[in-house]
């Protein structure tokens, strides 16, 4: 399973947000990366260079990689409605993704290898695969043998996150995609407009 397994604080500082959840080191050097830090000075970026690295952020936030998630862009462009946002709405849509909202675990990392590791099911099916894209109405949920993990009890009973498009019951250790969230309900600070102009070209 290709993912990225890089530092996670160098990514944050470049981008100026803590994109893989809490980090003390960025909060520590909340500046970019480099020998001189917040001293270097940095010209007027160019336009494709803004619609770089925005791109790089929505990548880095998901996990998803550059082959990857220029199919997604693909798949978004073939669907009706505002090509940003649908892709977005894909992203949100993918299982680990689900899983790490539905605070079955505290980090998208987590989720992608609790899915991999087949801890997770799908509408009572075992599903292995982080990328498996969910329709409103699936039920995901803990496996019987996994629910004592450790690692999930832990994450859950420290979740506090809502979301509108999916409900979780805790006796069950199971919740439901709803539907697919409108781009308002994505709290995810990325510019997705800036995306497609840079696969538009």
């Amino acid at each position: 399973m290709a993912r990225y397994t890089g530092p996670k604080s160098k990514i944050a500082r470049k981008f100026g947000e803590a994109i893989f959840g809490d980090d003390k080191s960025f909060e520590k050097k909340n500046y970019p990366p480099g020998q001189h830090g917040n001293n270097r000075r940095r010209g007027k970026k160019s336009e494709y260079a803004v619609q770089l690295m925005e791109k790089q952020k929505a990548k880095y936030t998901y996990g998803i990689l550059e082959k990857q998630f220029r199919n997604i862009f693909a798949a978004a462009k073939r669907k009706e409605g505002v090509t940003g946002e649908v892709l977005l709405q894909l992203c949100e849509a993918r299982l680990d993704n689900v899983v790490y909202r539905m605070g079955i675990s505290n980090s998208r990392r987590g989720a992608r290898q609790l899915v991999s590791h087949r801890h997770i099911t799908v509408n009572g099916e075992l599903v292995n695969i982080p990328s498996y894209s969910l329709k409103p109405g699936d039920i995901v949920g803990v496996r019987e043998k996994s629910k004592s993990v450790q690692t999930i009890q832990d994450s859950l009973s420290a979740n506090s996150s809502v979301y509108e498009w999916i409900t979780w019951n805790s006796e069950k250790m199971e919740g439901t995609f709803v539907t697919i969230p409108e781009r308002i309900q994505i709290p995810e600070n990325i510019k997705e407009q800036l995306i497609v102009e840079l696969y538009s070209k």
